[in-house]
């Protein structure tokens, strides 16, 4: 009967993408039926370990990151969890063979937000790497389906478009993230006297990478290729509004697009697709 848990897991797993994140929930659904599931599975196991250590404030966070670690690994290795996230999870990296390192590598990550810290070039880096590129590189393993030439070639485009969406997170994040978590994650900038000089030098850094990662987007399977793209957009219309905003306006308020906005760039981004316009 194990199948009617793995459903319900598989469920826990998608409330948990819609519950959070709409922008994700509506590129899921432009993704092949057939690997939506693993996805959300991904975003679910990913969301659980940023809450904790983004939101569990009055809780030992470095004992549940443990717990949640060494709990993820538990379930790889017995392939069933108790925690209907991860038991999603362990299987959408058994089916997809999804590298443990990726998974290493992320949980290191959220290990440094434990303790605030200032960031060096290296550092920042690193960071980028666990908590994004490696998450690109998770999905990837999804859309790619067990085709390691395949997942090869489409590597670096894979981890540069999860290094983009982060440094747009950090960007729209930064108000909460420095005043509310003592977090500064660029390198040699100082929060408290943040110029519109040091946020244009962030943006053409996240401007090259989005016209890397578009060049890998349209190279990824059908079965992918219209959801990944759905996120794009998003993010890049978040960045747009972003860049309009000064350093002293992203630093007052959280810059966001609404739900109305969202579902337009949904239709446009469904016609270039059609038209082959990305």
């Amino acid at each position: 009967m194990k199948e009617i848990f793995d459903q319900l897991s598989a469920e826990c797993s998608k409330i948990t993408t819609k519950r959070y994140s709409t922008s994700f929930s509506l590129g899921i659904y432009f993704l092949s039926k057939k690997i939506r599931g693993p996805i959300y599975a991904i975003y679910g196991f990913v969301r659980f370990a940023d809450e904790i250590v983004d939101s569990f404030h009055d809780y030992d966070k470095k004992y549940l990151l443990e717990k949640f670690k060494n709990d993820c690994f538990e379930a790889i290795a017995h392939g069933i969890s108790l925690n209907p996230v991860l038991n999603s999870f362990q299987k959408a990296v058994k089916d997809y063979a999804i590298d443990h390192e990726l998974i290493h590598l992320f949980l290191r990550s959220m290990e440094m937000d434990l303790e605030p810290a200032v960031y060096s070039k290296e550092k920042y880096e690193s960071y980028i790497l666990g908590s994004a590129e490696v998450v690109g590189l998770m999905c990837l393993s999804v859309f790619t389906a067990g085709d390691k030439a395949e997942y090869e070639r489409l590597k670096p485009f894979a981890m540069k478009l999860g290094s983009t969406f982060q440094k747009v997170n950090f960007l729209r994040d930064v108000k909460a993230d420095y005043q509310n978590l003592n977090r500064n994650y660029f390198p040699e900038v100082d929060l408290a006297d943040f110029s519109d000089v040091q946020k244009n030098q962030i943006e053409s850094e996240i401007e090259e990478e989005f016209k890397l990662a578009l060049i890998g987007i349209k190279q990824l399977p059908l079965s992918s290729k219209s959801g990944v793209y759905l996120s794009y957009i998003y993010y890049k219309e978040l960045f747009n509004k972003i860049k309009r905003a000064s350093a002293h306006q992203i630093m007052d308020r959280r810059i966001r697009i609404s739900n109305g906005h969202k579902i337009g760039l949904m239709f446009d981004s469904i016609i270039r697709y059609k038209i082959n316009v990305l």
